[in-house]
C-alpha cells in the first residue's frame, strides 16, 4: 500500500523498481527514511558505517524483512565496491549520509573543511559512480539527494557545511540533465532546521584563540536551539517517499512551507539583502 498523505501523488503506483539504497541509514533522516520505505513495501538496502540494528526500527516481522543492513562508508570507495556485491538490482538511491562542522570561514582548519566535503559531497559522487550503472539498466529510476536550505542561503560559521551543500546543488542539477536520457531522475530535497542527532554530532572546529571564537560560539548555540525546535526527521522522510511516487519529481523541493518561502525569497531578493538578514539572525549588530 502506498504511503498515505493528502498528496494525490502518493496514491499512484510507484514508477520505479521498489529497491532502494539509503545511505546514512543508522540515524536521523536516514533512519526515518529506511523505516518509511520499508513500511511501503520497498526492499531497503540500509547502508551505514555501523550496520543498522533492524529491531530498532519497531517494524513488524514481515516488514522487518524488507530491510537489509549494509556496512558501507561513503568516503571509502573500497567499502562501496564491497557493498555493491550484495546489490544487483536498484531503482532508487536516497543520499542521507552527512555531518556538520562549525567554524569561521577563515580559521576552520583545512583538514576539517576537507573532511566535510569528503562525506557530504564526494560521498555522494563515490556512491553514484558505483550504483548509477544499476539505475541506468531500468526504464526509469530516481536519485534523491539530501541538500539543505543552507545550500541556498549560506549560514555564518557553517560556511564549509553550506559550501558542501551548494556543491551538491550544482552537481545534482547537472546530473539530472546528463542522466535524463537514461531515464534517471534526480531531485534535491532541502530540509531546514530539523531535530535530529545532527546537532549533537556537529563538531566545533574554531580555534579558541581565534578573533571569531565568541561570535562563532554564540551563532552555533543559536542554530542548535533552532534545530531542536525544528521539524522531525520524519518530515524529510515523508517528502522522500512522496518523490518516490512521482514519475517526474521537481528538480528541488524544500521541506515545509516556511522553507519553501525562504527558498523563494532567496531567488527574489537581492543577495545583499539576504546576507544582511541572515547576518542579523545569527550575528546581530
Amino acid at each position: 500500500m502506498a504511503y498515505s498523505s493528502n498528496s494525490k501523488d502518493t496514491n499512484k503506483r510507484c514508477p520505479y523498481m521498489k529497491k532502494v539504497l539509503v545511505t546514512g541509514a543508522s540515524s536521523g533522516i536516514g533512519l526515518e527514511t529506511t523505516r518509511l520505505f520499508a513500511q511501503n513495501g520497498f526492499v531497503v538496502y540500509a547502508a551505514s558505517r555501523h550496520p543498522l540494528d533492524v529491531s530498532s526500527l519497531g517494524l513488524d516481522g514481515t516488514t522487518r524483512k524488507n530491510v537489509i543492513p549494509i556496512e558501507m562508508d561513503v568516503t571509502q570507495p573500497s567499502s562501496i565496491d564491497k557493498a555493491s556485491e550484495f546489490i544487483t538490482d536498484l531503482g532508487i538511491i536516497v543520499h542521507c549520509a552527512g555531518f556538520g562542522i562549525s567554524g569561521s570561514a577563515e580559521k576552520t582548519p583545512l583538514e576539517r573543511a576537507r573532511a566535510q566535503m569528503e562525506t557530504n559531497y564526494f560521498g555522494v559522487l563515490n556512491v553514484n559512480r558505483v550504483f548509477l550503472p544499476l539505475l541506468r539498466k531500468n526504464p526509469r529510476s530516481l536519485v534523491l539527494v539530501t541538500s539543505s536550505v543552507a545550500g541556498v542561503v549560506p549560514i555564518p560559521y557553517q560556511s564549509h557545511y553550506s559550501s558542501s551543500k551548494y556543491a551538491l546543488e550544482a552537481y545534482a542539477q547537472a546530473l539530472r540533465m546528463e542522466a535524463s536520457p537514461f531515464g534517471v531522475k534526480v531531485c534535491l530535497v532541502e530540509p531546514g532546521d530539523t531535530k535530529t542527532g545532527f546537532t549533537k554530532a556537529r563538531t566545533s572546529d574554531e580555534p579558541k584563540d581565534s578573533p571569531y571564537y565568541g561570535r562563532c560560539l554564540s551563532a552555533v548555540e543559536h542554530m542548535a536551539r533552532d534545530e531542536q525546535k525544528g521539524k522531525p526527521a520524519k518530515s524529510v522522510a515523508d517528502l522522500f517517499i512522496k518523490m518516490a511516487y512521482r514519475k517526474n519529481p521537481p528538480v528541488k523541493c524544500a521541506v515545509g512551507l516556511d522553507y519553501k518561502a525562504l527558498a523563494l525569497l532567496a531567488k527574489i531578493l537581492p543577495s545583499r539583502t539576504i546576507v544582511w538578514l541572515v547576518s542579523r539572525i545569527y550575528i546581530g549588530g
